[in-house]
């Protein structure tokens, strides 16, 4: 596929509509094969957008030392976690990618490099929720790295050199979760709706600050006390949300779906913008 068939794909850019952005709590795993609410909550997103042309997942679980994008025609389904049921690791997502979407990516972003990946594929930050959106597979999917030498400012300003490609029919989904704290997890209540008290202060915040718009204290997390700390102990399953955020405009309308508490130190909260 040449440059000429990408631009047929996406449309010019005066002509296609702003396509949303979002931010999926992906929790377990288990949720790719599991009929849940979450899952439901998913299912019900996908049907109040347009159907993308491409989709570009920013994952919790794929760090590296610079900015990779995924550039292969057929990215493998990488079953990135253990001790799940054999179900789990059967499961394939053979959506195909695009390395013209990921040129597109190279070329666009001015304040770096973003290195052309062909190792990675879709890990389970990236299917396990998008298959549940598109279950027949037939959408291109490309992924963006986590460069974790990067501060949270330059995450969200990375964010913001994406923005035209929302108005090219591409659906930027950040995938983490807003608590994320495994150690402190209470397994005994993981499939019920139970968070600590430190655990639903940091989220209540974060979430004020998202309806907000104050995109500043959502960059300056570790400025925000203790509960802070206990809900995102490493950055990682945050740092997706601050991508999303990046790519909101200006006045445009942000929703919450699946705000839930689970296990003590886990939260599902997602946010829809636009």
């Amino acid at each position: 596929m040449n440059l000429n068939t990408l631009n047929s794909i996406l449309g010019p850019l005066e002509n296609t509509p702003k396509m949303p952005v979002l931010f999926l709590g992906h929790g377990s795993p288990m949720n790719a094969i599991e009929d849940n609410q979450f899952v439901r909550g998913f299912r019900q997103i996908s049907t109040e957008i347009e159907v993308p042309k491409a989709i570009l997942v920013v994952s919790a679980h794929w760090e590296t030392s610079g900015t990779r994008v995924t550039a292969m025609q057929n990215p493998p389904t990488i079953h990135d976690f253990g001790g799940f049921p054999k179900a789990l690791f059967e499961v394939q997502y053979p959506a195909p990618g695009s390395p013209e979407l990921a040129k597109e990516i190279h070329q666009t972003v001015q304040s770096m490099e973003v290195h052309l990946d062909e190792q990675w594929g879709l890990d389970h930050g990236a299917w396990t929720v998008i298959r549940h959106m598109y279950p027949e597979a037939n959408i291109p999917v490309v992924q963006l790295s986590l460069d974790y030498r990067k501060s949270p400012r330059e995450h969200y300003d990375l964010a913001r050199e994406l923005v035209k490609l929302r108005e090219k029919g591409i659906l930027i989904v950040g995938s983490g979760n807003v608590v994320h704290n495994l150690r402190m997890v209470h397994w005994q209540k993981l499939n019920e709706p139970y968070g600590y008290d430190w655990a639903i202060e940091a989220n209540t915040k974060i979430k004020e600050n998202i309806l907000n718009g104050n995109h500043k204290d959502l960059i300056n997390f570790r400025q925000l006390g203790r509960a802070f700390d206990l809900a995102i102990p490493t950055p990682e399953h945050y740092l997706p949300l601050l991508y999303t955020l990046g790519l909101q405009g200006k006045g445009e309308d942000v929703s919450l779906f699946n705000d839930e508490p689970l296990g003590g130190s886990l939260t599902m909260t997602s946010v829809k913008i636009g």
